[in-house]
């Protein structure tokens, strides 16, 4: 972080009230321009990628981390840097294709799979970032928007780095998908699948990022406290701890000192106390599902799950639940239960087996794999933070 962004932050925290400086520097699912101790990893993927400097397309490259390590994070801060270096041709082109522009281009293309399902949905995104022109959200069939992609790509010196994520998470768009959506404009088009595996028979090179060490932990948290937090609400060896509990992971980290912050907030208190972050902690379950997931499902599910974790749903089974969170919507019962159990099969939620009340079927209840506490505040109904 530079010094005048440091020196900007104490500024605002003496105008602010609360101890929230900017809630989107704490938020696990908002990534850092320059991700905080990746220097190595960023070099072994433009290793990958040298061939774009010489105007030529780098071959098919897996980016492969656990859970936290901040694969997301580093392909997307690269991505958004080589277009920024290398992206005035991008513009220049975009305005002046009519006047008859002949500069080479290479664009670098994100496209999350969790919110990218669709061909039409991708075939959108990637227009979108390529073309000058808007691009249709209705009204146009998929085979047209491939077209012009192809159209786009049609010239030997436009070419697109594709970086598909989550490619690996249950019901997303698969790396092996992209692959066939990009044959039309392959000789054109790069891919680089990331997630936490490498695609099914993967014989190409694999960039691998490590979980975040202990003390590596420590600055990223340290970094965003430093500007997401105001001066003194966070004691340092508290930091310490919320990296260790978290073990390596970034997410779950972030997600816990999110979680902190909204307890504290709510508290009207003028720092984060060890009780916040222990119950906040307590809200981030052990090998849970990445909160920007959740908030990748349709308006209604969440709404659903915002009713779960505000009822009750210890110990009772899921006809119960259903009931009672139909009671507090427009849902029925049956429409909500089936949410459930859809939601139990994507991992979002689990079911946990009650005990036995007779010869009939065991019931079950659901419990939430995500953290609570920070999605109630970042759903779209949630509350601030500060």
């Amino acid at each position: 972080m530079n010094l005048q962004e440091r020196i900007a932050r104490r500024r605002s925290a003496r105008r602010d009230d609360g101890i929230v400086v900017n809630r989107e520097h704490l938020s696990p699912v908002v990534h850092r321009s320059e991700p905080v101790g990746r220097g190595p990893v960023l070099e072994q993927l433009l290793d990958a990628l040298e061939p774009v400097f010489d105007e030529g397309l780098p071959q098919p490259v897996a980016v492969v981390g656990p859970a936290g390590a901040g694969t997301s994070a580093i392909v997307t801060a690269l991505f958004a840097a080589l277009n920024e270096r290398l992206g005035e041709t991008t513009r220049t082109i975009g305005t002046t294709t009519r006047a008859g522009a002949t500069g080479p281009v290479t664009w670098f293309v994100y496209v999350d799979a969790r919110r990218v399902e669709s061909a039409f949905a991708f075939y959108r995104t990637v227009l979108s970032r390529i073309s000058a022109d808007s691009v249709p959200e209705s009204g146009v069939g998929t085979d047209d928007l491939r077209d012009r992609l192809c159209s786009r790509l049609a010239r030997p010196d436009r070419r697109a780095v594709v970086a598909v994520d989550h490619h690996d998470e249950p019901e997303t768009l698969s790396y092996e998908r992209v692959r066939e959506l990009v044959e039309p404009t392959s000789e054109n088009v790069s891919t680089i699948a990331v997630g936490q595996t490498e695609p099914d028979g993967w014989d190409g090179p694999t960039v691998t990022v490590p979980a975040y060490r202990h003390h590596e932990l420590v600055d990223v948290v340290t970094d965003r406290t430093s500007t997401g937090l105001s001066p003194g609400a966070l004691d340092h060896e508290n930091v310490r701890e919320v990296a260790i509990w978290a073990d390596g992971n970034a997410h779950d980290a972030l997600a816990a000192l999110f979680g902190a912050a909204v307890l504290a907030g709510e508290d009207d208190a003028d720092r984060i106390e060890r009780s916040h972050l222990e119950a906040a902690t307590a809200g981030v379950p052990e090998n849970g599902v990445h909160i920007d997931r959740v908030l990748a499902l349709s308006e209604t599910r969440q709404q659903v799950l915002r009713d779960l974790i505000a009822v009750d749903s210890a110990d009772r089974p899921i006809r119960d639940v259903a009931a009672e969170i139909a009671d507090r919507s427009s849902l029925t019962a049956g429409t909500v239960k089936r949410f459930l159990y859809e939601l139990a099969d994507r991992g979002v939620i689990e079911r946990v087996p009650l005990p036995a009340n007779g010869s009939g079927r065991r019931p079950s209840t659901v419990v939430a794999r995500f953290p609570t506490i920070a999605f109630r505040a970042l759903s779209p109904s949630g509350s601030d933070p500060s």
